[in-house]
């Protein structure tokens, strides 16, 4: 079996609050493959962008990471000083921002924010970087690069500026690309655009990504694989054909289920949701965190949230997952 690019387990990332301990991440696992794009899909505050920031070393001061490892290329992140994790990010790890406009520094010309990206971590001359990066807004589809690289951010649309910050992200020729919500500030045909960009940029550069959304259309059009998470947990994980094919978890089948399905959903007719609201990750949480919205509650979900293997690549944390896989057998 291929070792994973990287390989997180049971990450932990908590909050202090005023009103107690809010319990942001809750013991998630995952893993990424070389060359893979692997999707994590949930509502807001389910905490995907908590894990993103946890993996970068980018968290709140306040917020405490634990894990029982979080490998990268073989190395624990949790076990590299500052300084490591400095030479990592933007070399070998990158990350592309929800808005661009404030990751971007607005006293700087995009040409010297993109080529001190490279020189901070490889030996190369002015000139060279310049190249590179003329190269690579180029391939972003940036038009008049070159012209390009003596202009401020905000003098770039919206679609530009995320077409810079990818560039920008690619010009260390990173092994693993984390892209939070890239695509949320744009209308939908930017956003179409953008999604296109990453997809073939990753398969020409043959990156790893985790790509971090909410819209289970954009899953279904770019993922590989696909980590479902809900409270703070990763629910359900598999290929992304396989996950739409046969979504286990209550929840993935709520998700799939109020997407407006041509040719089924009558105009004018309402779209089926979610029961309920989400519960407050602040103190103890016990049991299956969707168990007061979920329409197959049992007994037992009040103590326990098992984590079924479905198959080699299919898993599901659910007490009726487990309770239809002993039938099975």
């Amino acid at each position: 079996m291929t070792t994973p690019l990287l390989d997180v387990k049971s990450l932990h990332v908590d909050i202090p609050t005023e009103r107690g301990m809010l319990h942001a991440v809750r013991g998630i696992d995952f893993h990424v493959n070389r060359g893979e794009m692997l999707c994590l899909v949930g509502e807001s505050g389910c905490g995907k962008s908590m894990t993103s920031l946890a993996l970068m070393g980018l968290l709140p001061r306040k917020a405490v990471r634990t894990a029982e490892h979080i490998r990268f290329d073989g190395v624990d992140l949790q076990t590299l000083p500052e300084k490591g994790m400095a030479a990592l990010r933007g070399a070998r790890m990158a990350m592309i921002f929800q808005e661009p406009m404030t990751s971007l520094n607005p006293s700087y010309t995009l040409g010297d924010q993109l080529c001190e990206a490279l020189r901070a971590h490889r030996k190369v001359n002015a000139a060279d970087a310049r190249d590179r990066a003329v190269h690579l807004l180029e391939r972003a589809g940036v038009p008049q690069a070159a012209d390009r690289m003596r202009q401020y951010p905000h003098q770039l649309s919206g679609g530009l500026r995320q077409r810079v910050m990818i560039a920008m992200a690619l010009m260390c020729g990173p092994d693993l690309i984390i892209a939070d919500e890239p695509t949320t500030a744009l209308d939908v045909t930017i956003q179409a655009q953008i999604l296109r960009l990453i997809r073939e940029l990753q398969r020409e550069f043959g990156t790893a990504v985790v790509f971090i959304t909410h819209d289970l259309g954009v899953v279904a059009r770019i993922a590989d694989r696909v980590a479902v998470m809900y409270a703070g947990e990763v629910i359900e994980t598999a290929p992304v054909a396989e996950l739409f094919a046969r979504p286990t978890h209550p929840y993935t089948r709520g998700l799939l289920n109020c997407i407006p399905v041509r040719g089924k959903t009558l105009p004018g007719s309402h779209l089926q949701a979610i029961p309920g609201v989400v519960p407050s990750l602040i103190g103890d949480v016990q049991g299956c965190a969707f168990a007061n919205r979920c329409t197959e509650v049992q007994s037992a979900c009040a103590q326990t949230s098992p984590y079924v293997m479905l198959n080699q690549r299919h898993a599901v944390r659910c007490v009726a997952a487990r309770a239809e896989l002993a039938e099975a057998a």
